[in-house]
């Protein structure tokens, strides 16, 4: 049998940690001579798609509406034909429904499989059915143990039938050799950095459950008045402009910078003294932690989630309990406090991201799942 082609179905290429995965396994399976289909609305990282292997197909099959999930299963059931799609992998749940039912609409056999990427709500019968559309394929990958946990005991789902293919970052893309002196001390400027204080950093989406109030809290509460924070992403407006309030009210402006989006995510890191995680709730896995250590600069994370996987407390970073800013406030001093100390610690999470977290462990570890669904195909 020749190798089998694969479909790959999302709501939109935009620029998060699902995505970033999906154009990885693409790109990967294109290097691979493997033929590969993704299917979205689009986004800016359509353009990361490399190889004549790979091929963008726009369909709004992010739409939650019945009309429109049988509608968007129909064309995908004409594509599955026309281009004898081997592997349907879901990676969303709208779009999983619109691909389970191609799978089924169909007129040639096709394998259909599902990543979870994230814990979704099921406090209601009506949630868990709609949820259950993840566990219709023969396999599913988890993206960290937590969730393969989750999904385990949440819906009962069989343990051998879960692969897990925890997040992975480019240790050449992450990679603190690659920044001169010189770059590193024009981002720290840009972020508000002092020569002579520390700086730390949080990056990602601003949102309720990121927990930057408590950030902001913790800043006021540590004990050195010369440490800044760069809030780096952008996110829900009513939730930045209430941050932007609380850094007012409690005389921090001239501490915190809201640097609003950047591209440079490596370098960001690379200039900070410690990245901050203060998510209030649990991480699917949680990139973040590995890109800082990765760009040996060490984390502080709440523990929970796929934190506790991926940071090792006192060794990589520090955990500390959510939705507490005086433990933050702690850890951060207790961090800054020997700067030797601080610097070992950096190299130890770069240390930890070579062995278990990079992207090429990642990618073979779902590309595995395509083996094991089609064992009889020339992979």
């Amino acid at each position: 049998m020749n190798a089998p082609r694969i479909l790959q179905l999302l709501p939109a290429l935009g620029d998060g940690g699902v995505e970033r995965g999906t154009v990885e396994m693409a790109n990967y399976l294109s290097q691979r001579g493997i033929e590969n289909f993704i299917v979205s609305t689009g986004g800016p990282l359509v353009e990361a798609l490399k190889g004549d292997k790979s091929q963008h197909i726009t369909m709004p099959v992010g739409s939650k509406s019945p009309l429109k999930i049988i509608s968007n299963a129909k064309r995908l059931a004409h594509l599955i034909d026309s281009e004898a799609i081997d592997i349907v992998h879901a990676r969303s749940r709208a779009p999983a429904w619109a691909g389970y039912l191609a799978c089924r609409f169909a007129r040639r056999d096709v394998h259909f499989l599902t990543t979870f990427h994230g814990v979704y709500s099921h406090q209601n019968k009506w949630k868990r059915r709609y949820n259950q559309v993840m566990l219709k394929g023969s396999l599913v990958v988890a993206n960290s143990a937590f969730i393969r946990n989750h999904i385990i005991s949440v819906y009962g789902y069989p343990a051998e039938r879960i692969i897990v293919a925890s997040r992975g970052v480019d240790p050449e893309q992450f990679n603190p050799a690659l920044l001169s002196p010189e770059e590193t001390g024009r981002v720290r400027q840009e972020l508000g950095g002092q020569p002579d204080a520390p700086l730390i950093v949080i990056v990602g989406r601003i949102t309720d459950w990121k927990g930057h109030r408590y950030l902001v809290e913790a800043l006021d509460l540590c004990a050195r008045r010369d440490l800044r924070l760069a809030i780096v992403g952008s996110g829900v407006e009513s939730v930045i402009e209430n941050i932007r309030e609380m850094i007012r009210e409690r005389g921090l402006d001239h501490r915190v910078c809201m640097a609003g989006s950047r591209r440079d995510i490596p370098a960001v890191m690379a200039a900070a003294d410690l990245v901050i995680s203060s998510s209030v709730r649990p991480e699917a896995f949680g990139r973040v932690a590995i890109e800082a250590q990765a760009m040996a600069t060490p984390i502080i994370a709440t523990a929970h989630g796929g934190s506790l996987e991926t940071v090792i407390d006192g060794q990589t970073g520090y955990l500390v309990p959510p939705a507490d800013a005086s433990a933050m406030a702690a850890a951060i001093e207790n961090a800054l406090a020997d700067p030797a100390a601080l610097a070992e610690m950096g190299q130890a999470g770069r240390r930890n991201v070579l062995e278990k977290f990079t992207i090429e462990t990642m990618l073979n570890n779902e590309f595995s799942a395509y083996q094991r669904i089609m064992p009889e195909a020339h992979f």
